[in-house]
């Protein structure tokens, strides 16, 4: 064969295509054990704003079934293990979603525990009090309120809410309080994770407790990338 009509031959080949990524959760470290599963991804540790997807597990794969833009702390991410109280910081990992709250009241269908929000309801961020990083009716004798957040004070930013259990379980003082996904405000948080209205209402419409879903918090890449979570 000429070289012209080898050189056209190899032309002809085609190239193989490249293999399409694994789904976010099939690269990451842990997801929870679960078979529902929320990632909320930022593109750099300083950016205040991303996206929160909803996972699935199906016939041992995970599936996108719903998205939304999201809105992280005013001075980005932070590694969760390291951060500290007052900094408008999202902490990066993975973390349990122990109940849904809301000032409004809770969507139809809803499985999630849901907690009604009313004027004797706050959540103690007082550092000082056996309290923290709880929610309390009616502040105790050791809570500050000056220290800790009035849930109804934030009507549009907790209509709707999930509580998403950093620093929940063992709270370790000045590390921080109040993590929460709830509807957007006007801009970045000061350190929870925010989507819009409606898409708040499709997550809680979705989440089910019996199938022990997590969101894991990080970025696309780095030392807090999510798929080391």
């Amino acid at each position: 064969m000429h070289l012209a009509a080898l050189l056209l031959a190899s032309l002809l080949v085609p190239l193989a295509s490249p293999a399409p990524a694994a789904p976010l959760p099939e690269q990451m470290a842990r997801t929870g054990g679960g078979s529902q599963l929320l990632t909320a991804e930022a593109s750099a540790v300083g950016a205040t704003t991303g996206k929160l997807t909803w996972w699935d597990r199906r016939e041992g794969h995970w599936v996108a079934v719903g998205s939304a833009p999201a809105r992280f702390g005013a001075k980005g991410l932070a590694e969760g293990n390291v951060r500290v109280q007052g900094t408008d910081t999202t902490p990066t990992g993975l973390y349990a979603l122990p109940y849904a709250f809301g000032v409004a009241a809770a969507p139809s269908g809803i499985r999630y525990p849901y907690r009604h929000a009313t004027d004797r309801s706050w959540w103690c961020e007082d550092n000082e009090s056996r309290a923290y990083n709880r929610w309390v009716e009616g502040l105790p004798a050791d809570c500050r309120a000056a220290e800790s957040e009035h849930l109804t004070a934030y009507a549009s930013q907790y209509a709707r809410a999930l509580v998403i259990g950093f620093n929940y379980e063992r709270p370790v003082r000045g590390r921080g309080a109040g993590i929460f996904l709830h509807v957007n405000g006007r801009g970045a948080t000061a350190g929870c994770v925010s989507v819009a209205a409606d898409a708040m209402d499709r997550v809680l419409a979705w989440a089910d407790p019996a199938r022990h879903p997590h969101i894991a918090i990080g970025t696309a890449e780095g030392p807090t990338a999510i798929t080391r979570y």
